[in-house]
Formats: C-alpha cells, structure tokens, sequence
C-alpha cells in the first residue's frame, strides 16, 4: 500500500484498497492520480481494463470527503457519464467499493428500468451519480436533476459515445455544466473529432496515454480460420463443444456484429447442447442483468455480444474470444480481444474469416502488427458438421416481438430505426410532476407521452 499512502489518500479509502488487494498501481493510476489530486483536468488515451476507474475515481472521493457538504435537493457533486448500461453500473460497483468507509453516497441511473424510483432516489440529492446520457436527460428534462453543482465531471469511453449517436446529449451537457469545476476525459481513441469534443469539457488537461490502440495483449495467443460465411456457425459450435470437453474453456465471448446475428449464434448454440446467452441493446435491461450474472458465475460458458454491449463486460476468467464475424473498424478487434489475458492470465482468441472479409484482416494485422497464425477445419468437418442439430423455430424471441417494447417496431418487423444507434437508452419524454429540484413531490407513477 506504500504508493497509495504516499499519495496521500484519506485513510478510509486506504481501508477500502487493502480490502480489495490493490498494492501496485496500474500505469495509467500512477500517471493520473497525482495530477488529479492537485485538481487538474485530464484528457486520458485509455481502454477499458487498464484501471482508469481507479486513476479518477480515488482522487476524486479523496476530494469530495475532505470538502463534506451537506447534499442539495435533485443535484450531485460528482457525475460519471457512461455509454452503456452495463459499464455504468460496474463503475459505479467499484465506486462503492471505494467510498464504502466513506460517508459518501454513490447513485447510478440508466434506461430500461422505470425512471420514476430513480427520479424518486435523487429527491434528496445524492454526492456522486453514474449515468448513461439518455437517461440522465429525461431526468433534466423532468426536473428531476441539475447539474449546477457539479464539482467533477467524468466523460468515460468518449470514442463510443460519438459511435452511439451521442454527440448532440454531450453537447447540452456542456453547455448545463458549471464553469468551476473539474473535468476528466477518457477515450480509447483520439481522433480530432474526439479531441475537438475534448476542448468543450476540459481546460488545460494534463494528457495521459496507456495501452495505445495498436497494442494487442502480448498473452494473448492469435488465429484465424477461413471459411465461408455459411459455414461459420457449425464450425463455432464444434470447436466450442471440444473446448468444453476437454475442460481448456473456462468462459468464452463471442463477438457479432449484428443484434439480429448475436442472436442466431446463441440459439445455435443453445442446439448444439453449448450453454449461451446474448447481450445487446435490444434486450431488456432484466435479460441483460441475467446473461451477465450467470456469464460471471460460470453456469453459462458463452455470451454472445456485439461490440457496443461488450464495453460494459469486464469478467474475470475469460478463456476465449471468437470473431464470429471481423469487425470492420480495426480499432474494435483490440478492444474485443482484450477483454481475455486479464490480470496475468493466458487467452486464445479465434478469428472465423469470410472471403468478403479478407481486407478487414489486412486491416486488423496493419494496425496491430501481429499476423494472425491460421489454423485448417477439422478433419471431416462436413461429416461432423452435418450431424449437429438445428434450432427450432423461435418467431416470437425478443429480435422479432412487437409491441414496441425495448427498441421494436410495434409492427414486429424488427428494431426501430433510431433504437440500435443508441443501445436503447435514447432521452424519452417522461412526465415527472413539475416543481422544480428538490421540491419534492414527485409522485409514485410516471405517465409516458403518447
């Protein structure tokens, strides 16, 4: 613990450390933490799983329990904003942990559950608030919040808010936000356009840069297989299925590139006798929580994600990534296979490339310097392939309902246009009795527009 305590750190928080193991910092803690602890805005370069939750989260707790205040009404006085549901709930989890010694209170408000209990928590106001953007919108827009106290901001995983379509909500915030206060930036990327968003939140940061984006985890073991694209998920299942029985996979992720593909890969795989979830926007948030809790606890082996859920998964023991499909933007292989090797572990990610995605390879080999080592079928992978069974018929599975409910087309045909962009938690309008913040009379139901 000497690092941390040399910091300076308030004991509670020392406390709270200790009990989780943490002795040694990761590089983008060492780098961040001191500048932090003077106040100093911060633009970071850093990819989920390099403790960034760490790097701002100590220094700002620090911060907030040795200035205590008194909580105002329907305000916070430190905001997180996330781009997904699940990563905002898991920062906020190791917020808690943080702050458990401490009398600070850690709140976290995201789309897809009822917004009135939420509305409701906030009465009273709160110190620190995670929030997905479209959610903490409708709140404003109900006077259910203000942000005119707040005293840190935190804008995490930058890159993926402007993929979500986010860049008008990141905007109004700006524009709601005091002049005086501090401001902490992350992003795994920085494009201008990420940069020329950056100057809207933060004066004079310091910069900090871990993990650049071409860097693949260096335990991590690379190949990929060419096959046709019909054939890609008999061949997932096979290779799956002798994973399993010989007890080399411990949890895999597979990786798709569609909602409506995530999926068919899990109901294949759920017909072949492999236990496997899926996880995307169009799920409800309850679907969600269930898929990763029992990803976690090991009694689902495989969850199959796209690209924007899996930011929020950071799950130990993650033997395998499969690629079922190549992503097209080079950057998200980093990202994905990223997610095994953690924590000094070993991992083994498996690529399935199509002919029409040979030029992704290229991409993906280009940027990150590695050239995947490729592997053959299986001896008689038609015999074998032939032989596993197929899914029934599920019509009415959550891709195709209607009813409108968690980003469908009332019609049934699929999602809206507008729902996938924005991983199902675009603002709505939600009718939240008016009175202004704190006030206090928020009533028990909320009535939706029609």
């Amino acid at each position: 613990m000497s690092y941390f305590s040399d910091l300076g750190l308030a004991e509670p928080i020392l406390r709270a450390l200790e009990a989780k193991g943490y002795s040694d910092p990761t590089p983008i803690q060492r780098q961040a933490i001191p500048a932090l602890m003077e106040g100093r805005d911060l633009m970071g370069i850093a990819q989920t799983g390099t403790g960034k939750t760490a790097a701002f989260a100590l220094p700002s707790l620090h911060r907030l329990a040795a200035n205590p205040i008194v909580k105002k009404p329907a305000s916070c006085r430190m905001l997180v904003l996330s781009p997904t549901r699940e990563l905002a709930a898991q920062i906020a989890d190791n917020m808690r942990g943080y702050a458990k010694h401490l009398n600070l209170q850690v709140d976290c408000v995201f789309g897809g559950v009822p917004i009135n209990k939420q509305a409701r928590r906030l009465v009273a106001g709160t110190d620190v608030l995670v929030a997905t953007p479209g959610r903490m919108l409708d709140l404003i827009d109900n006077r259910a919040l203000t942000l005119s106290r707040v005293e840190i901001f935190v804008l995490d995983e930058a890159d993926q808010m402007m993929d979500l379509g986010f860049i008008h909500a990141l905007k109004r915030v700006a524009a709601m936000l005091p002049a005086k206060r501090q401001s902490l930036f992350f992003s795994a990327t920085m494009p201008r356009s990420i940069e020329d968003l950056g100057r809207q939140f933060i004066h004079n940061p310091v910069k900090v840069e871990v993990a650049p984006q071409a860097t693949t985890a260096e335990r991590v073991e690379q190949y990929v297989t060419f096959i046709n694209q019909a054939e890609k998920q008999a061949l997932l299942s096979l290779r799956i299925r002798a994973l399993i029985a010989d007890k080399t996979l411990d949890r895999s992720l597979v990786f798709s590139r569609t909602k409506h593909g995530a999926d068919r890969i899990a109901r294949h795989l759920e017909a072949a006798g492999i236990e496997a979830r899926a996880i995307h926007g169009n799920k409800s948030q309850a679907q969600r929580t269930a898929a990763l809790d029992a990803f976690r606890a090991g009694t689902c082996p495989v969850l199959v994600a796209t690209d924007i859920a899996a930011r929020g998964i950071d799950v130990a023991g993650v033997s395998h990534v499969f690629n079922f499909e190549l992503p097209n933007v080079a950057e998200q292989y980093v990202h994905r296979i990223g997610r095994t090797a953690r924590a000094g572990a070993d991992g083994v990610a498996i690529s399935l490339c199509a002919p029409d995605e040979k030029a992704y390879l290229k991409d993906i080999e280009k940027l990150t310097g590695v050239k995947l080592m490729p592997i053959p079928l299986p001896e008689n992978f038609q015999a074998n392939a032939a032989n596993l069974p197929k899914p029934a018929h599920k019509p009415q599975d959550d891709e195709h309902r209607g009813g409108g409910r968690n980003g469908q087309d009332r019609r049934g045909g699929g999602p809206r246009r507008d729902a996938a962009p924005r991983d199902g938690d675009a603002p709505k309008r939600h009718f939240i009795p008016r009175g202004g913040p704190g006030v206090g009379q928020h009533r028990n139901k909320v009535r939706r527009a029609v």
